[in-house]
């Protein structure tokens, strides 16, 4: 029911974005790489590759509302199985193969070229909903804006449930603009 509410929410700002002509638009194509900096089940999740879409609201202001959709997977696994601390066995062994963050929230442009965000939202991994943040320091590359770099720090609260502890990772993104 969250991946309906989350879906709807999102094509309901996208269309209300489009439909508007007065604002402009910026949407970046990004691929990153992800390093598991703390979790429970480090060992079975150290890094993960991925795509993700970023969308700027350009407005006049040096605050822009942004919207990013990315979705990662995690190939490196050391095959260990990690028990609860109870003793029990995990019902998903506890270890990240995929991963999909749907962040609102803002920029802050304080020169042309450097900009600072900060989103947050759900996020999806191996079927469990959490809350995630993810605060940012982007670049561009050119005065033309057409090439991007980001560094950001993702943290998913709660992931795993028996212990309460957090994901957390570091994150390198270099993204193409689209439009």
């Amino acid at each position: 029911m969250q991946k309906v509410i989350a879906t709807f929410l999102l094509w309901f700002i996208l269309t209300q974005t489009f439909g508007q002509t007065q604002r402009k638009v910026s949407t970046y194509l990004l691929t990153q790489y992800n390093k598991t900096l703390y979790e429970r089940t480090k060992g079975n999740n150290p890094w993960g590759v991925g795509l993700g879409l970023q969308i700027f609201f350009n407005h006049q202001t040096k605050f822009k509302p942004t919207i990013e959709l990315t979705g990662d997977i995690y190939l490196e696994d050391d095959k260990v199985l990690r028990l609860n601390p109870d003793g029990t066995v995990p019902a998903n062994y506890n270890d990240v193969r995929e991963m999909v963050n749907l962040f609102v929230g803002t920029s802050f442009n304080p020169t042309k070229n450097i900009y600072l965000s900060f989103a947050a939202g759900p996020s999806f991994i191996s079927g469990q909903t959490m809350l995630g943040i993810k605060p940012s320091f982007g670049f561009y590359f050119s005065k033309s804006q057409k090439w991007t770099g980001k560094i950001s720090y993702i943290n998913i609260f709660n992931r795993d449930k028996t212990t309460k502890a957090d994901f957390g990772s570091l994150s390198l993104a270099v993204g193409l603009k689209l439009f």
